[in-house]
């Protein structure tokens, strides 16, 4: 495999990528045109708004390692239809880079929330940010 230099410019600054292998080079481009794009990092909090339904149960978002080498953060937005016993049902995808939205749809998945009476739609915001910041 060939080693290519690159640089990515854009507007707050430039990458300079010496001798990467291509291979590398592809997944780089393809997280950072990402991150421009959508939001997500290494540690994840979530954003709930008050008077939803409680939450007993959590799991932490896994930080996908393509996203960790890449450095990106932001939010993954997720609206999860819950069961009347608290389990997830579904989850549907509503923003943020596709690595971090899907590693945080993948732990919400295993949250569970309050019994009631009937099934709810709970938007849940998993903000993924940096060790460093």
């Amino acid at each position: 495999m060939s080693d290519t230099a690159v640089i990515f410019e854009f507007g707050l600054g430039a990458i300079k990528l010496h001798r990467m292998r291509k291979a590398t080079l592809i997944a780089v481009a393809w997280v950072l045109c990402g991150s421009v794009l959508g939001t997500g990092f290494l540690s994840a909090q979530d954003d709930q708004p008050p008077g939803q339904r409680k939450i007993i149960s959590k799991v932490a978002p896994r930080y996908p390692a393509l996203a960790r080498a890449a450095h990106l953060s932001g939010i993954a937005k997720l609206e999860a239809h819950v069961a009347s016993n608290g389990k997830v049902e579904s989850i549907e995808i509503r923003g943020g880079h596709p690595l971090l939205a899907q590693a945080a749809a993948e732990a919400v998945n295993k949250w569970r929330w309050e019994a009631t009476g009937h099934e709810t739609q709970e938007i849940v915001d998993i903000r993924f940010v940096p060790e460093s910041q």
